[in-house]
């Protein structure tokens, strides 16, 4: 999936085309309104259930293969329910959509999976499940990201957590530095996108000057992290913030993949992986916001 990278260029210098699975349904509407005031350029709808020709001007289709035959959308945002969220992820990529943000919570294990192997067979890059969404900010918002947190800036940021994620950037909004390109990859276990697949793009993209990774307890990830910046030399400064440092071994706190099992996804294991790749990791948002603020992202 790291080809995907290719598809996160495009969104900084050309305005892609957006469909929104699920637009007729509460959530759809109102986070539908909410992107389009954002600037991102929503070209069409989806629900096989409505009778509804379009939502607030925005043309609504029965399905994902008549809508990009009609308007020629390359992303969607899928909001439906947590058992539907598959369906909607293969409707999207048979009718040739190369960009998928799902971001609804719940979704099974094993739909996941079924998901994110389809996805890499057809080089569609997945963001989600459970994730916040995605943006560049001042271009284009993909998901429900609060405004307030998002500003231009020299920071790229990626992030399991919603709500930390949020209040880490209103802060340094707050402080004067925005990002580049705001990833949420989700806290769940199974996923499309996960942080070392990004480290490619960020690595190379030049207007990126520091990278912001919220991460947590449990699971493997963090770790693949580490790896990844090391096969893929990394020069600029990365600063992590792991989330759940007082859960106990075996407690799920909060996301399905916050699960400590052995040594592997605890915070000394995390931490001891990602000092080693050469990232500074932080105890409090406190401390990473000041560090970042007091270096601009410069170091």
């Amino acid at each position: 999936m790291r080809a995907g990278g290719a598809m996160f260029e495009r969104l900084f210098s050309e305005r892609v085309g957006v469909l929104v699975q699920g637009i007729t349904g509460r959530q759809g509407r109102q986070h539908s309104a909410l992107m389009r005031a954002y600037g991102t350029h929503i070209v069409g709808g989806v629900s096989s259930s409505s009778t509804e020709a379009s939502v607030d001007g925005v043309p609504v289709f029965a399905d994902c293969r008549h809508a990009v035959a009609a308007t020629g959308a390359e992303a969607s945002v899928i909001m439906v329910p947590a058992y539907a969220v598959l369906a909607a992820i293969i409707e999207a990529i048979e009718a040739g959509i190369k960009l998928v943000v799902s971001v609804t919570e719940g979704m099974p294990v094993h739909d996941a999976l079924i998901a994110a192997r389809m996805a890499r067979r057809h080089g569609v890059y997945w963001i989600g499940p459970s994730t916040p969404g995605l943006a560049i900010p001042g271009r284009i918002k993909l998901g429900f990201l609060p405004d307030v947190a998002l500003a231009p800036g020299p920071v790229g940021l990626m992030t399991k957590s919603g709500t930390l994620s949020y209040e880490i950037g209103y802060r340094l909004v707050q402080r004067g530095v925005g990002q580049t390109l705001w990833a949420g990859v989700g806290g769940d276990s199974v996923k499309g996108v996960r942080f070392a697949d990004l480290v490619p793009f960020y690595r190379d993209h030049e207007a990126t000057r520091c990278l912001v990774v919220i991460g947590e307890i449990g699971g493997t990830e963090e770790e693949e992290l580490a790896e990844a910046l090391r096969a893929h030399p990394f020069e600029k400064p990365v600063c992590v913030l792991l989330a759940g440092a007082s859960a106990p071994e075996g407690v799920t706190m909060g996301h399905a993949g916050a699960i400590i099992q052995g040594a592997r996804g605890s915070v000394a294991s995390k931490t001891a992986a990602l000092e080693a790749a050469g990232a500074k990791v932080f105890s409090t948002m406190e401390h990473l916001v000041e560090h970042v603020v007091r270096t601009k992202g410069r170091a």
